[in-house]
């Protein structure tokens, strides 16, 4: 499979992803979905692999989610073989390759972007890391995998606090609220990645691949959940609402929804 939008080598025991749109601060547009789908695939049937490294190009960013300009521009996040915006596929894909996946996060984590480390096996950040959540700023939300198991990493009070204020938080709070494994020098950190994933490739592949079922197993019902969450986030950035936030995004103002009520 020839790739656009990411990048994909394998270093020995370990496969590394790396989102390549630095431009757009690795935001993925359906493309970038459909190739990181193709990526985890390989790595799952390449039987010499044994853990998948995620990263972003450049140092400002691992992703920022969503490119709301794209939506912005058209409507949608553009074109895919499949018709499809898969974004839900790639969530589930990430906890069923039964291979740990650790993200390397090496700049902006947010929206999106932290929806993808957090449901990693795994997260280990550069001290230049920030994190957070940008929907409801910018008419979206991830009712999914991006609360319900979000809460499950760093409780229910700091994940409300995470989505409801859409502050960033440096690598430091993340490390100290459970929401990274580690913080290490940003010029350190695929290294420490590599490490961390050449020593889980000298465990027994079976055990590893057992336990990974095994710790998913409680959060299982929550894919569920992520489906009925992506229906409704597909109505709801077709409405007046929705296109505020990428308008006022791809405008560079503040959104302006005092006009719209939770009822």
């Amino acid at each position: 499979m020839s790739y656009e939008d990411i990048l994909y080598e394998v270093q020995g025991t370990t496969a590394v992803i790396t989102i390549n749109r630095p431009q757009r601060y690795n935001a993925f547009r359906g493309r970038t979905v459909e190739e990181l789908i193709g990526a985890l695939r390989t790595a799952w049937a390449d039987r010499g692999v044994r853990v998948v490294v995620l990263t972003g190009a450049g140092d400002k960013a691992f992703s920022t989610g969503g490119d709301v300009k794209q939506r912005a521009e058209t409507g949608d996040y553009g074109p895919t073989e499949s018709g499809l915006f898969e974004i839900d596929a790639l969530h589930r894909l990430i906890r069923e390759i039964p291979k740990p996946v650790i993200a390397a996060v090496n700049g902006l984590a947010i929206g999106g972007g932290h929806v993808l480390h957090v449901i990693c096996d795994l997260s280990i950040a550069s001290e230049t890391a920030r994190f957070g959540q940008a929907g409801p700023r910018v008419g979206s939300f991830d009712a999914g995998f991006g609360t319900t198991y979000l809460a499950r990493v760093v409780g229910e009070k700091r994940a409300r606090e995470i989505w409801y204020l859409c502050r960033q938080y440096d690598a430091a709070t993340a490390e100290r609220w459970g929401l990274v494994n580690t913080v290490v020098p940003a010029a350190e950190l695929m290294t420490e990645a590599l490490s961390w994933a050449a020593d889980i490739a000298k465990m027994s592949p079976t055990a590893i691949k057992f336990l990974k079922h095994s710790f998913n197993t409680d959060t299982e019902q929550q894919a569920a959940v992520a489906n009925l969450a992506g229906a409704g986030l597909a109505l709801f950035v077709e409405s007046e609402e929705g296109r505020e936030g990428a308008r006022a995004f791809a405008e560079k103002r503040a959104p302006d929804f005092s006009g719209y009520a939770a009822v």
